[in-house]
């Protein structure tokens, strides 16, 4: 875990993976870890505000918008982010984003699934509005250990108070993989979000596969934790 903190990716080197199609990382059909608890997620409500951050092409999105649900995702990756509406077959336009130089806002034409790419530290609750709901999967586990307390800052910032924060950690050996996705244990889950949450751990899965065997681990657990956000 020490051999981890001081690890950092530079924003180019996320940028190479997407150009190089290096993106194991995306899943094609969707989390089953979201389509088994989504209830926890919604909370028998309709027509939330989502949260996608560092969302890539998650096919996760056009799921939720086609419940009714409006999705606000964030990627450094522009070619994540128009790789997503061409494969889902969303006509979408783009602008500018006031406030953040260079940004892009990519907004499908039905307007509800819209799309940032800039940096997350770019964001804020002056820009997106707040939200009911966050999935994080591969979010937390991906910004350098040494940004994860200003991270879960601006996660506390974006979200209402009533809302419901899925988030995916991972578990392995971290003696033996440099990262990422970064080892995230339990106590440092509540030491980013217990001071003003209430933090559930839902489901421990198995996640392991042939790609985890060549990076040298005997295992690879993908932990799923509910946080609510207490008035």
């Amino acid at each position: 875990m020490e051999a981890q903190r001081d690890r950092v990716l530079a924003e180019e080197e996320w940028l190479r993976k997407w150009s190089a199609g290096a993106t194991v990382f995306h899943k094609e059909h969707g989390h089953p870890l979201l389509q088994k608890h989504l209830d926890l997620l919604l909370n028998g409500r309709s027509g939330l505000r989502i949260f996608f951050p560092l969302c890539g092409k998650a096919v996760d999105m056009k799921w939720l918008a086609d419940m009714g649900h409006s999705i606000v995702g964030v990627d450094v990756s522009e070619q994540a982010l128009k790789e997503f509406f061409a494969e889902q077959s969303l006509p979408y336009c783009e602008e500018p984003v006031p406030g953040i130089s260079g940004a892009k806002k990519l907004q499908s034409t039905s307007g509800n699934i819209c799309l940032y790419r800039c940096s997350i530290y770019d964001l804020s609750s002056e820009i997106v509005g707040k939200f009911d709901g966050v999935w994080d999967r591969g979010a937390l586990v991906a910004v350098n250990p040494c940004d994860r307390q200003r991270y879960a800052s601006l996660m506390s910032s974006l979200m209402e108070k009533s809302s419901s924060y899925l988030l995916v950690t991972v578990l392995y050996d971290p003696s033996k993989h440099n990262g990422p996705p970064f080892y995230v244990p339990e106590c440092e889950v509540k030491s980013l979000f217990g001071s003003q949450c209430e933090i559930k751990c839902v489901q421990k899965v198995s996640d392991f596969s042939d790609r985890h065997k060549k990076w040298g681990l005997d295992y690879f657990l993908e932990v799923l934790y509910l946080i609510k956000f207490v008035a």
